[in-house]
């Protein structure tokens, strides 16, 4: 499997960056903001670099798979800077590159969002916007293919539940929420960085699932078996 890459800042091109302060929300006891706080940071960036540019348009942008790699968890409190930017372009897909950095925590993140019409369909991005954000992009695509494997069949099934209160505007299961189960088992003991990425499947709504875990990996699952999204844990010091 290939993994996303995490390519450099442009040195042409439109680049946003806004400011975030961790809130009481973001972090348990111990400070260290969780992974499912980082990734609504990171959807919150990438919207408001949408409307700043002027593409508030009726549909929404699902999130089809996504990379992080802590470095070093940024810290309740602690103000931490996200600059994000287009690092790949496709005809109805984009590759969005953001660097969350603070005094203490550092996290890279890429991520391929489909952008899908009022009709919920892939709608292809107007003119103007191919115009602002293909420099960056620098000619690479954005591809949406996904590859992880399924769950093992002999793999053990936990009860796990989505609430009503964790669908977004879209119709389902905000892509946040996903990263929660990992968070259970990081409650015991997280490490000081880790490198993992999701992808995200069929979407769920409100009610009971299923969570699999095999080795470094973990699945969220609707009980008739269907995969909502997987998880990946590619390294953790």
């Amino acid at each position: 499997m290939a993994e996303a890459d995490f390519v450099e800042e442009p040195e042409g091109g439109r680049v946003y960056e806004l400011a975030i302060r961790p809130g009481i929300a973001d972090a348990p006891a111990d400070g260290r903001v969780r992974l499912d706080a980082i990734a609504r940071w990171l959807q919150d960036v990438a919207y408001a670099d949408v409307i700043d540019a002027g593409f508030e348009q009726r549909g929404v942008w699902i999130v089809r798979r996504q990379r992080l790699r802590v470095e070093a968890f940024p810290r309740f409190g602690e103000p931490v800077t996200a600059r994000t930017f287009c690092s790949g372009l496709g005809r109805f897909s984009a590759e969005r590159r953001t660097v969350v950095r603070g005094a203490g925590g550092v996290v890279e993140a890429v991520a391929t969002w489909v952008w899908l019409d009022e009709r919920g369909r892939p709608g292809r991005f107007e003119p103007r916007f191919i115009a602002l954000y293909s420099p960056s992009a620098g000619g690479r695509p954005a591809p949406t293919r996904l590859s992880h494997p399924g769950p093992p069949d002999d793999a053990p099934a936990e009860p796990w539940t989505f609430r009503a209160a964790d669908v977004d505007v879209a119709g389902h299961v905000n892509n946040s929420h996903y990263w929660e189960p990992l968070e259970e088992d990081l409650a015991a003991g997280a490490p000081a960085s880790i490198d993992v990425e999701i992808e995200h499947r069929e979407p769920a709504q409100s009610g009971p699932a299923e969570v699999v875990r095999a080795g470094d990996r973990l699945w969220v699952r609707a009980p008739d078996g269907t995969v909502h999204a997987s998880l990946q844990v590619l390294a953790r010091d």
